[in-house]
């Protein structure tokens, strides 16, 4: 029997393929800190297990496919604060940002369509993108200049007529990226001009350390049937586990296509989504303190890190995470020693290796993404952890 070319261009995540190796080091008694996933440890608010124990019904049901009225009421409210007026019918309940964007790939591409992503970028978009028969357009960036990719000429040098989609991340994951409102304008007057769909993934919105200020591309009434907004509850209320996204737009053809695969789905876990509803209910002072305390990690990070010869890292302005460059000969198989032959005082590191990150062959080899989602003082000792690491790593490899 045959596998499908599609999967076998697919890649395991670099997030979670050492899983394994993980497990085999706990067994071994080894405490691992992990900074490969964007899990936060900042409590999940009580008002979402409120809501979901207070669920009252003698039968478990599905909800609607295109989401619960409450929630889709709660993401329109959401919005509304953000002076975006939508309709309940521009949203699509989803589980999790991840199936928002499987909806979009397998909606908008052929075979061959190519999507243009700037990288590093959340390797999980390659798999949608493969599954749906579609090509990455990679837009290179690098360290030097931040990561920075807000350029119309780059952008428009490599559309042609097989590019379908621009796909961007705001803020960026894994580069903490923000994009200003006039780089904003600029790349949707580019999809506009062009003719192609604006996949803005933004569920990191409230994660920024400047004056930026929350931002959004449904802003842009006049691309309207250009933007698509994907978004989540995931990171936003530090609720990863309720699998609650949405898919955003004033497109309402493309919508009614989505909502195909929502009804193949049957519904987003109801549950899930009545806890959710509490969440989109909490106040803005719920996402200051958060930012505040996620500021601190990232500057805990990026000064350890800048303490560590031959470490090369830009500071993020927003999400949480960062792209560092180490001086390994290779992240992937020194992520494995990490797990498999270091140990200090019985502890050891997990980050994702960066070569996962890119479309681009040979590049990442020695990045590697780290998640600053831990307490200041795990993310310390995490760093130290990473230090130690390299000075024997490369002494043994010398």
């Amino acid at each position: 029997m045959q596998i499908s070319e599609r999967v076998k261009l697919c890649q395991q995540s670099p997030m979670r393929k050492f899983y394994p190796y993980s497990v085999e080091a706990v067994r071994q008694g080894k405490k691992i800190y992990h900074l490969n996933i964007g899990q936060p440890d900042i409590p999940t608010p009580p008002a979402f297990f409120d809501a979901v124990s207070a669920y009252a019904s003698d039968v478990l049901s599905y909800a609607p496919s295109p989401g619960a009225p409450e929630l889709l009421d709660a993401v329109r409210d959401y919005y509304a604060k953000l002076n975006v007026p939508l309709d309940s019918s521009d949203i699509l309940i989803t589980t999790g940002g991840s199936e928002a964007l499987m909806m979009v790939m397998l909606s908008i591409l052929n075979p061959g369509d190519e999507v243009i992503i700037p990288e590093p970028f959340y390797p999980n978009y390659a798999a949608f993108i493969h599954a749906a028969g579609g090509v990455i357009r990679p837009m290179d960036t690098n360290p030097a200049v931040g990561y920075w990719y807000a350029d119309r000429a780059r952008f428009e040098a490599l559309i042609n007529e097989r590019t379908k989609a621009l796909l961007i991340t705001n803020p960026g994951n894994p580069t903490g990226v923000i994009l200003s409102e006039d780089e904003m304008a600029m790349i949707k007057d580019v999809a506009k001009e062009h003719d192609l769909y604006l996949i803005s993934d933004e569920v990191y919105r409230e994660f920024y350390y400047a004056g930026e200020g929350l931002r959004t591309m449904l802003e842009f009434e006049d691309a309207a049937d250009h933007v698509l907004v994907v978004d989540s509850a995931s990171k936003r209320f530090s609720a990863c586990g309720a699998r609650v996204g949405a898919l955003i737009s004033r497109n309402k053809e493309l919508l009614g296509q989505c909502l195909k695969f929502c009804q193949g789905r049957l519904a987003v876990a109801s549950l899930d989504q009545a806890g959710a509803v509490a969440l989109y209910g909490l106040e803005p002072a719920y996402f200051d303190q958060n930012r505040a305390e996620y500021k601190l990690r990232r500057d805990t990070v990026v000064g350890k890190l800048r303490e560590i010869p031959g470490v090369i890292c830009e500071e993020p302005k927003g999400a949480f995470y960062l792209m560092a460059t180490l001086p390994v000969d290779d992240a992937d198989k020194f992520q494995k020693w990490l797990l498999t032959d270091f140990q200090d005082k019985g502890e050891t590191v997990m980050f994702a290796p960066g070569e996962g990150f890119y479309a681009t062959p040979g590049k990442g080899k020695n990045e590697i993404r780290i998640a600053y989602v831990l307490k200041q003082e795990d993310l310390a000792r995490a760093i130290d952890l990473l230090a130690l690491g390299i000075r024997e790593y490369n002494r043994e490899n010398a």
